[in-house]
């Protein structure tokens, strides 16, 4: 095997591997760590702070090289469920001590954890599966450090968000991501009654379960846009399926809930509506409380219109006295 060249400090960086260089780029950051043992030997210096780690979203392989490097280096690593990365981390071959962080128990856990940060430590943050902090708990956890002055690092990777975007077809050149509907049925479609004035793609998550219903709401209350359904995206049973939302909603009410996990896309209005004018507000205000109370008229034209509640409110005050 020939021999690398080496320079006046280590190794010439052109004969080093990709997964070397990138250990060296995290190891750029402070002096390694003393020799402890072989375990010591081999872990690099990491750069104090909180080190948000996208992780992959179904496919073992999409992990970056650096963020393998950083997961190797941290004190220790934040995670949902510590099943899902213990098993990603022994696929890549990291040990590292792992701390659960959720929704169950971040109140008590997260002292510890700004407490180690302002030890000085190196901890990695990553979510069971995508880009942390995008629906789910690490949000909290990043908020508090920076009110503590600690360094925060962000490691780009995979997310199923810009993932089903790609997948769609559909224009990217703006886009809205909308989290999870609510689950139950009348909150969902005033969801979705206030995402259709927003002149943009739509990229939302959706359980399988409640695929069908979630689809036939978006149908129902948009209209005939184009949309996709992304699922199972990098996995074994990647499916995209695309076409009308009215003919998204029959085919998922023919065939029922798919498995896996799912990512809605649903295209811009063809023909985005005109800003309402204070006028046509007015004219819509004044027609709307002859027949019916304040508080109707003004949900009615606020949802007609695509202006904010509020300032139909302010303009329906303005014209009660003199209806």
């Amino acid at each position: 095997m020939p021999k690398r060249r080496q320079g006046p400090s280590g190794p010439d960086r052109r004969s080093l591997s990709a997964a070397e260089l990138a250990v060296e780029e995290v190891s750029s950051s402070g002096d390694p760590e003393p020799s402890g043992g072989a375990a010591g030997a081999q872990r690099r210096a990491l750069a104090p702070g909180l080190h948000v780690v996208a992780t992959p979203i179904g496919n073992a392989a999409d992990i970056t090289l650096r963020a393998l490097a950083v997961l190797k280096a941290a004190d220790a690593i934040l995670c949902e469920d510590t099943r899902v990365t213990a098993k990603l981390l022994a696929i890549h071959g990291v040990v590292r001590p792992l701390i659960a962080y959720h929704d169950h128990n971040a109140d008590r856990v997260r002292p510890g954890i700004l407490r180690r940060l302002a030890e000085g430590q190196a901890l990695a943050l990553v979510s069971d599966a995508g880009t942390p902090l995008v629906s789910d708990p690490g949000y909290k956890l990043l908020r508090e450090a920076i009110a503590r002055d600690v360094a925060v690092h962000a490691l780009p990777g995979p997310s199923s968000v810009l993932a089903a975007l790609v997948l769609a077809g559909l224009p990217t050149d703006r886009f809205y991501f909308g989290g999870f509907l609510p689950e139950k049925h009348v909150a969902r479609r005033k969801a979705i009654a206030a995402l259709g004035a927003i002149d943009a793609t739509l990229v939302l998550l959706e359980a399988t379960r409640r695929l069908p219903e979630a689809v036939a709401d978006l149908a129902a209350a948009l209209g005939p846009r184009q949309a996709a359904v992304a699922r199972e995206i990098t996995k074994l049973f990647e499916e995209t399926r695309r076409g009308t939302l009215a003919e998204l909603a029959l085919h998922y009410a023919e065939t029922g809930a798919p498995k896996g996990e799912a990512v809605i896309v649903v295209g811009p209005p063809e023909n985005p509506a005109q800003k309402a004018s204070e006028a046509d507000i007015d004219a819509a205000l004044r027609d709307r409380m002859t027949t019916g109370s304040l508080s109707d008229a003004v949900d009615a034209v606020a949802e007609t219109t695509g202006a904010r509640r509020r300032d139909v409110y302010a303009r329906a005050l303005a014209l009660k006295d003199r209806i």
